[in-house]
């Protein structure tokens, strides 16, 4: 294991000091007494050697000159922390730009060291995991997941003090898990309750919060500037949508209403039931009926009328229309069909690369700021943002979504002024798909299989001044059972390669309508994507669900990094991936207990217009689709969403008539069954398992 990875235990319980024994090796870092914040400074030595009985060793720590934080202290320690708050974003970049500049690792170490007991906890967390995902010297370190440094915000907070009382009276070996409710933060008298399993999801919303690590929006300009960032910005959150709204079909409830109107109350109400222990406070919630107001917090350096966000949406739709925007030297750049969706990326989100932010502005950012403030516009009662605020939270709550309706619509609006693809661009001559077939376990060909599962998260990274050893919660998501897709593939040339496209799609529309073409590709979602090396005539192609090109594995999101880490070789290379991907249990839609219908498409499409000529063995690409790949180009040269990111061509009404020889539709359907499986190695006898 390489030596740079002991700045992996700054994560270990942010709220104690740097100087407290970490982990269970009981590390502690060897700090300088004028690193030490100005209040223990006079009792520098009593306060270093209290804790020498528990240190097993310590890291030593080289001074250097310290670095300059009159910026990021802007914010205090415990306050909360908003990357969509623009003082916030600030204050954080300078914090990144420190520890991109430390020269070496020791030198960065020790930057770390000395500002974690200092700036905003929030801020430094952040801060440093950008760091080390681009640093050479750490890139390939794992970055601990934010549900194991911040539980807080993935869980019920009445689990906190039933764990701290578990800690503190039970020995580590003894411990039971915390169970966490699947129901807690609201009845099924709220029909958006249905699919809180989806938006509460702990995966979900780590990948939410890793992706927007991977791809920052306010940094050094070598950090944001990746490859397609702002078409991913575009395509990860449409695909967003498209799941969500396949959830919504199945539990019987109609396509999320954009949040175009903003004069109109939001019938949505949210009770996020979470707390946040740094800065010992409840979040905010949101009643139903909350209207957007301006707003005016002095606290925040936040002035914002909404009539600037029309002002800017208006700004940007006017753009698409003319097929160009303004840079600010009042240069046109066009809107091509190659590059336009990537630079509207960057406007709408809107990252630095945007080319005229005075014109047109922050708008999904603020966005965000304005719902998130919408309970105190004007800091009258001392209240914080809301979970929309903060991009770990955010997508637990159902105005997320109607928000991300909204700007899915200007990215649509732009699609829709480019030509339809022709046949002979999603074509394959010679290649034909003659069967698709699902194959699942004890379960009949084409179907899907869901069910309950249980599994559990340490707390003990996050919870502050508490005996050590494991703490377990115990979580209960949705999984599917692994299936395989069995394609044969008829090529009537000579050996070539192709790229396996699968996607899936809703059969019917809430009324229990056909979809017509333009409706269905908007719901149409990636499932996976591969190369293929195709031989002379019939093909039998199998792939494993696990394989798929858009997750990460189950246990990279239910993991215990110091147990589950390889030692070394090829399998720590993997294991130390970025940890952006959409989690492996959520691969599949919900389904109904009868069975919900959807359609299996699969494409193999032309790799002369797919092929990126690159290296990808190294770099985390498991999440390839949703993510990219760390440190190399987007890995398929089409556009993404390809091919139902454009409106049909003449004569397309349905998706059966949108197909080509090298494309096959399945019918499929997804079976839920209501059970609750118990851990994977839980240890657990069963029989005393706490089922939801």
């Amino acid at each position: 294991m390489s030596n740079n990875n002991s700045i992996l235990y700054l994560f270990d319980r942010p709220a104690e000091p740097a100087y407290v024994p970490k982990g269970e090796k009981k590390v502690a870092f060897d700090v300088p007494p004028n690193y030490l914040p100005e209040r223990y400074r006079n009792v520098a030595v009593d306060v270093i050697n209290r804790f020498a009985d528990t240190t097993d060793s310590k890291i030593p720590i080289r001074q250097i000159t310290l670095p300059d934080l009159s910026i990021p202290l802007r914010l205090g320690r415990r306050e909360p922390f908003s990357l969509f708050i623009p003082s916030h974003r600030k204050m954080a970049a300078r914090l990144i730009e420190i520890f991109m500049g430390m020269r070496t690792y020791d030198d960065f170490l020790s930057a770390s060291v000395y500002c974690r007991d200092r700036v905003n906890t929030n801020m430094f967390i952040y801060a440093l995991s950008v760091a080390i995902l681009h640093r050479p010297d750490t890139k390939n370190l794992p970055i601990p997941p934010l549900s194991e440094v911040f539980p807080e915000k993935f869980m019920d907070g009445g689990v906190f003090s039933r764990a701290k009382e578990e800690a503190n009276l039970v020995p580590a070996g003894s411990r039971q898990p915390i169970v966490i409710p699947k129901d807690y933060t609201a009845s099924d008298l709220d029909e958006e309750h249905r699919v809180a399993y989806f938006r509460e999801d702990l995966g979900i919303n780590l990948h939410h919060w890793h992706w927007h690590l991977v791809y920052p929006f306010e940094a050094a300009r070598e950090i944001v500037n990746k490859d397609r960032r702002g078409e991913l910005f575009y395509y990860m959150h449409e695909q967003i949508m498209a799941r969500y709204n396949l959830e919504r079909f199945c539990n019987n409830l109609p396509r999320v209403k954009r949040l175009n109107n903003w004069q109109e109350p939001i019938p949505e109400g949210y009770f996020p039931k979470l707390d946040s222990l740094v800065a010992s406070r409840t979040w905010p919630s949101r009643t139903a009926g909350a209207t957007l107001k301006d707003i005016n917090r002095p606290v925040d350096q936040i002035k914002l009328d909404i009539q600037l966000l029309m002002q800017w949406r208006d700004r940007i739709f006017n753009a698409i229309h003319e097929g160009a925007v303004k840079d600010t030297n009042d240069k046109r750049i066009e809107l091509t069909e190659s590059e336009g969706i990537n630079i509207l990326g960057n406007i709408v989100e809107a990252s630095i690369l945007s080319p005229n932010r005075n014109l047109y502005g922050d708008m999904h950012n603020m966005g965000h700021v304005a719902i998130s403030f919408c309970h105190d516009p004007d800091h009258r009662y001392l209240e914080s943002f809301g979970v929309m605020g903060d991009s770990s939270t955010a997508m637990r709550d159902p105005v997320f979504y109607r928000w991300h309706a909204f700007v899915d619509d200007i990215f649509q609006e732009h699609k829709n002024t480019l030509p339809p693809y022709t046949t002979q661009q999603i074509d394959y001559q010679g290649v034909q798909i003659t069967d698709v077939q699902v194959v699942t376990p004890n379960q009949p060909t084409n179907v899907f299989s869901t069910f309950w599962q249980q599994s559990d998260v340490d707390l003990s990274r996050g919870l502050d001044f508490t005996p050590r050893g494991p703490i377990l919660s115990r979580f209960t998501h949705l999984n599917h059972a692994p299936f395989n897709y069995r394609m044969a593939v008829n090529n009537q040339s000579s050996a070539r390669m192709g790229t396996v496209r699968i996607f899936m799609a809703p059969d019917k529309d809430e009324r229990g309508l056909p979809f017509t073409f333009r409706e269905q590709r908007l719901l149409m979602i990636e499932l996976d994507k591969f190369t293929v090396n195709l031989r002379p005539g019939n093909n039998i192609i199998e792939r494993r669900s696990d394989e798929s090109s858009v997750t990460i594995p189950f246990e990279r999101t239910f993991r215990n990094l110091d147990e589950n880490r390889p030692v070394g070789g090829d399998s720590l290379a993997q294991f130390n991936f970025c940890g952006c991907g959409w989690p492996q249990h959520m691969l599949i839609g919900k389904g109904s207990r009868e069975g919900f219908p959807v359609t299996l498409f699969v494409m193999v499409s032309d790799i002369n217009g797919d092929r990126i000529t690159q290296n990808t063995e190294t770099g985390c690409n498991d999440a390839a689709s949703y993510c990219g790949i760390k440190d190399r180009l987007y890995p398929d040269k089409r556009s993404m969403g390809y091919p139902f990111d454009r409106p049909p061509r003449n004569g397309v009404d349905t998706l059966q008539q949108f197909l080509t020889g090298n494309m096959r539709l399945t019918s499929c359907t997804i079976r839920f069954n209501d059970t609750t499986v118990p851990p994977r190695n839980s240890g657990a006898d069963s029989n005393s398992l706490t089922f939801s």
